[in-house]
């Protein structure tokens, strides 16, 4: 599933903190390997108790599912890839350690669902969008993505990222509640190193805890929403 001659996601562990970098050199597409090495990336993270620094390559962050899995048409190999990017934001959402995102570019469909589902989200001033964009493909968005967007977008918002695919600028996406801050491009990284930093002060194992807490209901929301999910795409690629 991985190529280690070829890795999308480089890990960094230094003065303290895990920087995961996602780069396929292209659009940083949620891939079975990308999957997978964030999610190794993530181990890592874990066994290092640090902080992560989630983030991607200049200009964006991920345009979303690998399309190449849906045109070769093997369907073993998209349900496995829906399952996982489902998963990782399980993951993500309950994941022990704050986990930041420093977005400096678009983030669609399963970009912006990763996003979501860090503990704070950073992006810079610029051109990039946001979009939960499957209706306007002809896809009906997944239970779990909506259980994703609805823990963090306003009302309102929801209904247009959702519903009708709407394009968010940083502006909007700063109101609408996929970001937590913005900053200048050039300030991005700093910053996240910043709120990083901050939040390594926090008391990790209380963190971890009353995370769990607090998002109690939305992970059991989100796993009945993943199972409904996987029991939807099985059945529509004749996997029962």
């Amino acid at each position: 599933m991985t190529d280690s001659t070829n890795p999308l996601v480089h890990y960094k562990f230094d003065d303290s903190l895990s920087f995961i970098t996602l780069d396929d050199g292209k659009a940083n597409v949620m891939s079975l390997q990308m999957l997978s090495e964030i999610n190794a990336a993530l181990d890592q993270a874990e066994q290092h108790g640090s902080v992560v620094i989630l983030t991607g390559r200049e200009k964006i962050l991920s345009a979303g599912f690998d399309l190449g899995v849906f045109k070769r048409g093997d369907k073993e190999e998209i349900y496995i890839m829906l399952e996982a990017g489902a998963r990782l934001c399980h993951r993500l959402l309950s994941f022990p350690l704050p986990t930041i995102a420093a977005c400096g570019g678009h983030a669609i469909a399963m970009g912006t669902f990763v996003l979501l589902s860090c503990d704070y989200r950073v992006g810079s001033t610029g051109e990039a969008k946001f979009a939960a964009n499957e209706v306007a493909i002809g896809l009906t968005v997944p239970h779990f993505a909506i259980e994703v967007c609805r823990q963090r977008l306003a009302p309102a918002s929801l209904n247009k990222a959702v519903n009708l695919a709407h394009f968010f600028d940083v502006g909007e996406a700063l109101q609408a509640g996929f970001l937590d801050e913005v900053t200048s491009e050039d300030g991005l990284s700093e910053l996240a190193i910043t709120r990083a930093k901050a939040f390594a002060q926090l008391d990790l194992a209380s963190h971890a805890a009353t995370k769990l807490r607090l998002r109690a209901p939305l992970l059991e929301a989100l796993e009945y929403a993943i199972h409904t999910d996987c029991e939807g795409w099985r059945k529509s690629y004749g996997l029962e």
